[in-house]
Protein backbone atom coordinates (compact mmCIF):
# COMPACT_ATOMS: atom_id res chain seq x y z
CA UNK A 1 0.00 0.00 0.00
CA UNK A 2 1.77 3.57 -0.75
CA UNK A 3 0.67 6.54 0.53
CA UNK A 4 1.70 10.23 0.79
CA UNK A 5 0.88 12.65 3.57
CA UNK A 6 -1.91 14.53 2.99
CA UNK A 7 -2.20 18.43 2.97
CA UNK A 8 -5.35 18.92 4.66
CA UNK A 9 -6.14 17.73 8.13
CA UNK A 10 -9.45 15.65 8.59
CA UNK A 11 -8.22 14.17 12.08
CA UNK A 12 -8.12 15.02 15.43
CA UNK A 13 -5.57 14.15 17.97
CA UNK A 14 -7.21 13.85 21.27
CA UNK A 15 -4.40 11.62 22.43
CA UNK A 16 -3.11 12.28 26.02
CA UNK A 17 -6.35 14.37 27.08
CA UNK A 18 -7.80 11.78 29.04
CA UNK A 19 -11.39 11.67 30.86
CA UNK A 20 -10.40 12.44 34.37
CA UNK A 21 -12.10 9.77 36.77
CA UNK A 22 -13.75 7.81 33.68
CA UNK A 23 -12.18 4.04 34.19
CA UNK A 24 -11.65 1.82 31.30
CA UNK A 25 -14.26 -0.24 32.57
CA UNK A 26 -16.04 -1.16 28.62
CA UNK A 27 -18.57 0.49 26.99
CA UNK A 28 -18.84 -1.71 24.43
CA UNK A 29 -25.48 3.41 0.35
CA UNK A 30 -26.10 5.62 -5.42
CA UNK A 31 -24.42 5.10 -9.19
CA UNK A 32 -21.07 5.57 -10.50
CA UNK A 33 -18.83 8.39 -9.02
CA UNK A 34 -15.47 9.69 -10.38
CA UNK A 35 -13.99 6.79 -9.04
CA UNK A 36 -16.23 3.71 -8.97
CA UNK A 37 -19.60 5.11 -7.53
CA UNK A 38 -21.70 5.71 -4.52
CA UNK A 39 -24.21 4.00 -3.68
CA UNK A 40 -23.73 2.66 12.68
CA UNK A 41 -22.88 3.22 16.18
CA UNK A 42 -23.90 4.06 19.18
CA UNK A 43 -21.27 2.67 21.90
CA UNK A 44 -23.28 0.88 24.50
CA UNK A 45 -22.39 -0.89 27.47
CA UNK A 46 -20.39 -4.22 26.73
CA UNK A 47 -18.48 -6.50 28.77
CA UNK A 48 -14.94 -7.65 27.28
CA UNK A 49 -13.95 -4.98 25.11
CA UNK A 50 -14.04 -5.95 21.06
CA UNK A 51 -17.15 -6.79 20.28
CA UNK A 52 -17.19 -6.92 16.14
CA UNK A 53 -15.46 -4.34 14.94
CA UNK A 54 -16.41 -2.97 17.91
CA UNK A 55 -17.53 -0.07 17.02
CA UNK A 56 -20.95 -1.60 17.92
CA UNK A 57 -23.63 -0.37 15.96
CA UNK A 58 -26.71 -1.47 17.63
CA UNK A 59 -29.44 0.82 17.05
CA UNK A 60 -30.97 1.43 20.92
CA UNK A 61 -34.49 1.30 21.02
CA UNK A 62 -34.94 3.53 23.58
CA UNK A 63 -32.64 5.83 23.47
CA UNK A 64 -33.11 8.71 20.81
CA UNK A 65 -29.39 9.25 19.83
CA UNK A 66 -30.31 8.46 16.34
CA UNK A 67 -32.35 11.83 16.37
CA UNK A 68 -32.25 14.01 13.21
CA UNK A 69 -29.95 12.23 11.15
CA UNK A 70 -27.18 14.65 10.26
CA UNK A 71 -28.62 17.40 12.56
CA UNK A 72 -26.94 18.15 16.00
CA UNK A 73 -26.63 15.87 18.78
CA UNK A 74 -29.67 15.01 20.92
CA UNK A 75 -30.38 16.31 23.87
CA UNK A 76 -29.24 15.42 26.58
CA UNK A 77 -25.62 14.08 24.94
CA UNK A 78 -22.35 15.42 25.94
CA UNK A 79 -20.74 17.05 22.93
CA UNK A 80 -16.69 17.78 21.88
CA UNK A 81 -14.21 15.80 24.39
CA UNK A 82 -10.69 16.23 26.01
CA UNK A 83 -7.75 17.42 23.93
CA UNK A 84 -7.66 20.68 21.15
CA UNK A 85 -9.84 19.43 18.27
CA UNK A 86 -7.89 22.19 16.55
CA UNK A 87 -4.51 20.73 17.33
CA UNK A 88 -2.05 19.86 13.97
CA UNK A 89 -0.92 16.71 13.79
CA UNK A 90 2.98 15.78 14.34
CA UNK A 91 4.73 15.25 10.82
CA UNK A 92 6.81 12.68 12.11
CA UNK A 93 4.07 10.82 13.39
CA UNK A 94 3.83 8.66 10.71
CA UNK A 95 0.68 6.42 12.38
CA UNK A 96 -1.45 9.82 12.37
CA UNK A 97 -0.38 10.72 9.71
CA UNK A 98 -1.16 7.03 7.90
CA UNK A 99 -4.59 7.61 9.36
CA UNK A 100 -5.08 10.98 7.87
CA UNK A 101 -4.10 10.05 4.62
CA UNK A 102 -6.47 7.04 4.77
CA UNK A 103 -9.28 9.24 6.04
CA UNK A 104 -8.63 12.22 3.76
CA UNK A 105 -8.87 9.93 0.65
CA UNK A 106 -12.28 7.86 1.52
CA UNK A 107 -13.64 11.36 1.78
CA UNK A 108 -12.34 12.94 -1.16
CA UNK A 109 -13.76 9.95 -2.55
CA UNK A 110 -17.41 9.77 -1.03
CA UNK A 111 -17.73 13.55 -1.76
CA UNK A 112 -17.00 12.98 -5.41
CA UNK A 113 -19.20 10.28 -5.58
CA UNK A 114 -22.14 12.16 -3.68
CA UNK A 115 -21.60 15.51 -6.09
CA UNK A 116 -21.85 13.50 -9.21
CA UNK A 117 -24.80 11.73 -7.66
CA UNK A 118 -26.15 15.44 -7.12
CA UNK A 119 -25.95 15.55 -3.52
CA UNK A 120 -23.51 16.86 -1.20
CA UNK A 121 -21.13 14.87 1.22
CA UNK A 122 -21.33 16.21 4.59
CA UNK A 123 -17.76 16.51 5.51
CA UNK A 124 -16.57 14.86 9.53
CA UNK A 125 -13.86 14.02 11.05
CA UNK A 126 -11.68 11.01 12.55
CA UNK A 127 -10.74 11.64 16.43
CA UNK A 128 -7.62 9.75 17.74
CA UNK A 129 -7.63 9.52 21.44
CA UNK A 130 -6.01 7.30 24.11
CA UNK A 131 -7.87 5.56 27.17
CA UNK A 132 -11.16 7.56 27.34
CA UNK A 133 -12.54 10.20 26.00
CA UNK A 134 -16.12 11.65 25.57
CA UNK A 135 -18.18 11.95 22.71
CA UNK A 136 -21.62 12.84 21.53
CA UNK A 137 -22.81 9.41 22.07
CA UNK A 138 -21.37 9.76 25.73
CA UNK A 139 -18.28 8.32 27.53
CA UNK A 140 -15.96 5.97 25.23
CA UNK A 141 -13.06 3.71 26.27
CA UNK A 142 -10.38 2.43 24.34
CA UNK A 143 -12.53 -0.78 25.01
CA UNK A 144 -15.04 0.45 22.68
CA UNK A 145 -12.78 -0.03 19.61
CA UNK A 146 -13.25 1.71 17.01
CA UNK A 147 -17.03 3.11 16.17
CA UNK A 148 -18.59 5.89 14.86
CA UNK A 149 -21.31 8.19 16.71
CA UNK A 150 -23.89 9.52 14.71
CA UNK A 151 -24.98 12.37 17.47
CA UNK A 152 -21.47 14.39 16.91
CA UNK A 153 -20.81 12.49 13.19
CA UNK A 154 -17.13 11.66 13.86
CA UNK A 155 -15.54 8.07 13.81
CA UNK A 156 -13.56 7.89 17.16
CA UNK A 157 -10.18 4.86 17.19
CA UNK A 158 -7.86 4.55 20.01
CA UNK A 159 -4.97 3.22 17.66
CA UNK A 160 -3.87 0.31 20.33
CA UNK A 161 -7.15 -1.35 18.99
CA UNK A 162 -4.42 -2.02 15.65
CA UNK A 163 -2.43 -4.05 18.02
CA UNK A 164 -5.30 -5.95 18.96
CA UNK A 165 -6.18 -6.46 15.76
CA UNK A 166 -2.65 -7.79 14.98
CA UNK A 167 -1.67 -9.46 17.85
CA UNK A 168 -5.01 -11.43 19.38
CA UNK A 169 -6.96 -11.48 16.03
CA UNK A 170 -3.83 -12.08 13.39
CA UNK A 171 -4.77 -9.22 10.84
CA UNK A 172 -1.80 -7.03 10.68
CA UNK A 173 -1.05 -4.55 7.97
CA UNK A 174 -1.48 -1.23 6.91
CA UNK A 175 -4.42 -1.92 4.99
CA UNK A 176 -6.45 -3.78 7.85
CA UNK A 177 -6.07 -0.35 9.31
CA UNK A 178 -7.48 0.96 6.51
CA UNK A 179 -10.44 -1.25 5.83
CA UNK A 180 -11.54 -0.17 9.72
CA UNK A 181 -11.42 3.48 8.74
CA UNK A 182 -13.21 3.01 5.72
CA UNK A 183 -15.69 1.02 7.27
CA UNK A 184 -16.45 3.40 9.57
CA UNK A 185 -16.81 6.70 6.94
CA UNK A 186 -19.24 3.90 5.85
CA UNK A 187 -21.57 4.04 8.76
CA UNK A 188 -21.39 7.96 8.10
CA UNK A 189 -22.54 7.54 4.44
CA UNK A 190 -25.41 5.64 5.87
CA UNK A 191 -26.24 8.38 8.30
CA UNK A 192 -26.05 11.06 5.43
CA UNK A 193 -28.38 8.60 3.23
CA UNK A 194 -30.97 8.66 6.30
CA UNK A 195 -30.54 4.71 6.33
CA UNK A 196 -29.52 4.11 10.04
CA UNK A 197 -32.32 6.60 10.70
CA UNK A 198 -34.81 4.01 8.36
CA UNK A 199 -33.13 1.44 10.34
CA UNK A 200 -34.07 2.62 13.59
CA UNK A 201 -37.34 3.02 12.97
CA UNK A 202 -37.77 -0.62 11.96
CA UNK A 203 -36.37 -1.65 14.89
CA UNK A 204 -38.90 0.05 17.02
CA UNK A 205 -41.45 -1.24 15.10
CA UNK A 206 -40.34 -5.19 15.22
CA UNK A 207 -38.06 -5.20 18.49
CA UNK A 208 -37.86 -9.25 17.63
CA UNK A 209 -35.97 -7.94 13.95
CA UNK A 210 -33.37 -5.50 15.93
CA UNK A 211 -29.92 -7.89 15.56
CA UNK A 212 -30.54 -8.85 12.26
CA UNK A 213 -30.97 -4.75 10.95
CA UNK A 214 -28.22 -4.55 12.93
CA UNK A 215 -26.07 -7.01 10.75
CA UNK A 216 -27.36 -5.57 7.81
CA UNK A 217 -25.77 -2.20 8.28
CA UNK A 218 -22.96 -3.42 9.69
CA UNK A 219 -22.72 -5.51 6.08
CA UNK A 220 -23.33 -2.36 4.14
CA UNK A 221 -20.73 -0.60 5.57
CA UNK A 222 -17.90 -3.44 5.03
CA UNK A 223 -19.46 -3.38 1.12
CA UNK A 224 -19.06 0.70 1.16
CA UNK A 225 -15.13 0.11 2.98
CA UNK A 226 -14.89 -2.39 -0.15
CA UNK A 227 -16.52 0.39 -2.64
CA UNK A 228 -13.66 2.72 -1.57
CA UNK A 229 -11.18 0.24 -1.90
CA UNK A 230 -12.19 -0.37 -5.24
CA UNK A 231 -11.44 3.08 -6.55
CA UNK A 232 -8.10 3.29 -5.34
CA UNK A 233 -7.48 -0.21 -7.06
CA UNK A 234 -9.53 1.22 -10.17
CA UNK A 235 -7.33 4.57 -10.47
CA UNK A 236 -4.40 4.57 -8.74
CA UNK A 237 -1.57 7.44 -8.17
CA UNK A 238 -4.45 9.48 -6.28
CA UNK A 239 -2.53 12.44 -3.83
CA UNK A 240 -3.29 10.49 -0.64
CA UNK A 241 -3.51 6.93 -1.16
CA UNK A 242 -1.32 6.19 -4.24
CA UNK A 243 -1.81 2.20 -4.84
CA UNK A 244 -2.78 -0.89 -3.02
CA UNK A 245 -2.31 -4.80 -3.85
CA UNK A 246 -3.51 -7.51 -4.08
CA UNK A 247 -1.90 -8.71 -0.61
CA UNK A 248 -3.50 -5.27 0.63
CA UNK A 249 -6.85 -6.74 -0.22
CA UNK A 250 -6.36 -9.73 1.57
CA UNK A 251 -5.31 -8.48 4.37
CA UNK A 252 -8.38 -6.23 4.05
CA UNK A 253 -10.09 -9.04 3.89
CA UNK A 254 -8.37 -10.71 6.81
CA UNK A 255 -9.57 -8.06 8.73
CA UNK A 256 -12.95 -8.45 7.84
CA UNK A 257 -12.70 -12.50 8.61
CA UNK A 258 -11.00 -11.00 12.39
CA UNK A 259 -14.37 -9.43 13.34
CA UNK A 260 -16.86 -11.67 12.33
CA UNK A 261 -19.40 -12.31 15.37
CA UNK A 262 -18.61 -16.43 15.26
CA UNK A 263 -14.35 -15.74 15.09
CA UNK A 264 -14.77 -13.52 17.89
CA UNK A 265 -17.15 -15.30 19.99
CA UNK A 266 -15.44 -19.40 19.71
CA UNK A 267 -12.00 -17.17 20.45
CA UNK A 268 -13.92 -15.83 23.76
CA UNK A 269 -16.00 -18.33 24.50
CA UNK A 270 -15.49 -21.34 22.72
CA UNK A 271 -18.85 -21.56 21.40
CA UNK A 272 -20.88 -19.74 18.92
CA UNK A 273 -23.86 -17.81 19.59
CA UNK A 274 -25.73 -16.84 16.05
CA UNK A 275 -28.69 -15.15 17.57
CA UNK A 276 -26.74 -12.69 19.46
CA UNK A 277 -24.76 -11.43 16.58
CA UNK A 278 -24.58 -7.64 15.81
CA UNK A 279 -22.08 -7.86 13.02
CA UNK A 280 -22.13 -10.79 11.09
CA UNK A 281 -19.82 -13.70 10.84
CA UNK A 282 -16.65 -13.97 9.15
CA UNK A 283 -17.76 -15.42 5.85
CA UNK A 284 -20.66 -12.40 5.60
CA UNK A 285 -18.23 -9.68 6.71
CA UNK A 286 -15.75 -10.65 3.82
CA UNK A 287 -18.13 -11.49 1.25
CA UNK A 288 -19.87 -7.94 1.52
CA UNK A 289 -16.45 -6.39 1.48
CA UNK A 290 -15.45 -8.80 -1.71
CA UNK A 291 -19.05 -7.20 -3.25
CA UNK A 292 -18.09 -4.04 -2.80
CA UNK A 293 -14.53 -4.54 -3.97
CA UNK A 294 -15.52 -6.49 -7.03
CA UNK A 295 -18.81 -3.95 -7.97
CA UNK A 296 -17.14 -0.43 -6.99
CA UNK A 297 -20.49 0.79 -6.87
CA UNK A 298 -23.00 1.55 -3.54
CA UNK A 299 -25.72 -0.06 -5.89
CA UNK A 300 -24.30 -3.54 -4.82
CA UNK A 301 -24.20 -2.72 -1.34
CA UNK A 302 -27.78 -2.83 -0.53
CA UNK A 303 -27.65 -5.46 2.34
CA UNK A 304 -31.65 -4.63 2.74
CA UNK A 305 -32.88 -6.33 -0.39
CA UNK A 306 -31.37 -9.30 0.11
CA UNK A 307 -33.35 -12.44 1.59
CA UNK A 308 -30.09 -13.43 3.69
CA UNK A 309 -26.96 -10.96 3.54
Amino acid sequence: MRWRPARQTQVQDRRGGGLGGFGRGGLGGFGGGPRGGLGGGIPIPIGGGLGGIVLVVIILLVVGFLGGGLGGPSGGLGGGGAGDPNATLDPDDEQAQFINSVTVDIQTYWEEAFRAAGSDYPETELVLFSEATQTGCGAASSATGPFYCPADRLVYLDTTFFDELASRFGAPGDFAQAYVIAHEFGHHVENALGIMDRVRADQQADPNRANELSIRLELMADCLAGVWAHSVWADPDQENVESITEADIREGLDAAAAVGDDRIQEQATGRIDRESWTHGSSEQRTAWFTTGFREGSMEACDTFAVAQP
